[in-house]
């Protein structure tokens, strides 16, 4: 599905730790727990969590937390991404999230949803915003 080739242990690390990010979850209004990975270009892995806040519009997806903290580290250049929740279903990420996304991704890069189960599904940054406005359109 993309022409990002991760070695099966990066994989595993990734979807791991997708699923372990979801257990820090500040979620006390929703309830709706999400975790999220991302592989840096250098190898390095970045864990997040969603945050909740009162105020509802002040909260932030667990897609964003972890590139702030990888972007914040210095690390612009992505591989992958996984993220999981506690549903049946695969859950995709929000379109405020697939535009921060798109800023920091190639449209090749796969994007994994992890459900309960523990089944994935492989996408594309491409195909979950096939118009992003970028750069390019500045």
């Amino acid at each position: 599905m993309t022409n990002v080739v991760l070695q099966g242990d990066e994989k595993s690390e990734l979807f791991k730790l997708a699923i372990e990010a979801k257990e820090t979850s500040y979620s006390p209004y929703s309830k709706f727990r999400v975790g999220a990975a991302l592989l840096a270009e250098d190898g390095t892995f970045f864990k997040g969590c969603n945050v909740e806040n009162a105020s509802y519009g002040a909260a932030i997806c667990a897609e964003r937390t972890a590139y702030v903290k990888a972007v914040s580290e210095g690390h612009q250049k992505f591989r992958a991404l996984a993220v999981s929740t506690d549903q049946a279903d695969f859950v995709s990420p929000c379109g405020i999230c697939r535009q921060f996304i798109s800023e920091f991704s190639s449209t090749s890069m796969p994007v994994f949803f992890l459900n309960k189960k523990g089944e994935s599904k492989e996408f594309t940054v491409g195909q979950l915003l096939p118009f992003a406005f970028t750069s390019d359109d500045m």
